[in-house]
């Protein structure tokens, strides 16, 4: 079971690595190499093939990986190898094989008020980034105008089709496209809101915020950050201007939640 609880990982095949988006690869491809990898990889030939092929910059990566791995190990060493790899993207292995499992996860219960509290969504064009399986997107869209749901991991997006019709809410659309790159013209939304996908490449994913969202309209991050450090990101976006304050999220503590009114130059 993942340190989270979130999956799982000792009744799943390694070949899961076969559902990964680039984007996943890629991340893979920016860790350090490690002999657990190389073993796994050198008993599947195909996964290897698949990474490459998906993201091509990782084949230094995986030849490193390669050469650290043991030539012939046992069949308990080799799932120890398993293992360790598929427990290290347990995240990603929820939300390409058991969308359903994450949407019942204790920490998106949170009070429906602390979103819902931070803008008036009536009638508004609204985009939720890495929309996951809709806690964002499906909060607002009942008064929402039309709510642009942005996920670049494919199963989620199919899961967010059908939750959309199980739900009844036919203004809500799946897109694909991640937080740097969102599939919309400039000065689009009323709203732009994203939860947990900020923080990795701050100025170029707030310029593409900014881009996307109108003039006098709302840039929403909930959450942003954890409350508990005065990390990077919650200093830069205090330096750009953002007002935050906090709330709960069940089972996993205090989180901090940023909005700013988005005034641009005429």
């Amino acid at each position: 079971m993942s340190p989270l609880g979130w999956l799982d990982v000792s009744e799943i095949s390694f070949n899961a690595l076969l559902l990964l988006e680039p984007l996943h690869v890629a991340d893979i491809a920016a860790r350090e190499p490690d002999k657990q990898m190389g073993t796994a990889l050198k008993a599947h030939p195909a996964v290897q093939w698949y990474l490459e092929q998906t993201h091509p910059p990782i084949r230094e990566f995986i030849q490193t990986c390669l050469a650290l791995g043991v030539e012939q190990p046992s069949a308990d060493e080799l799932r120890t190898s398993e293992l360790a790899v598929l427990d290290s993207m347990h995240d990603w292995l929820i939300y390409v094989l058991d969308p359903e499992k994450y949407d019942q996860l204790e920490f998106l219960n949170w009070d429906d008020t602390s979103l819902l509290g931070m803008a008036d969504f009536k009638d508004k064009v609204v985009i939720d980034i890495g929309a996951g399986t809709g806690r964002l997107a499906f909060l607002v869209a009942p008064t929402a105008a039309v709510v642009y749901a942005v996920e670049p991991v494919a199963n989620l997006r199919r899961y967010l089709w059908d939750k959309r019709e199980q739900l009844g809410l036919e203004n809500v659309y799946p897109l694909d496209g991640t937080i740097t790159r969102i599939p919309l013209p400039a000065d689009f939304a009323d709203i732009v809101m994203a939860g947990d996908v900020f923080g990795d490449n701050l100025e170029e994913e707030v310029q593409e915020m900014l881009r996307v969202v109108s003039d006098g309209g709302l840039i929403l991050l909930h959450p942003g950050t954890n409350a508990i450090a005065e990390d990077e990101a919650h200093q830069f976006l205090v330096n750009h201007g953002f007002a935050f304050d906090t709330f709960e999220e069940p089972g996993d503590g205090t989180k901090r939640k940023y909005w700013k009114t988005i005034h641009k130059e005429t």
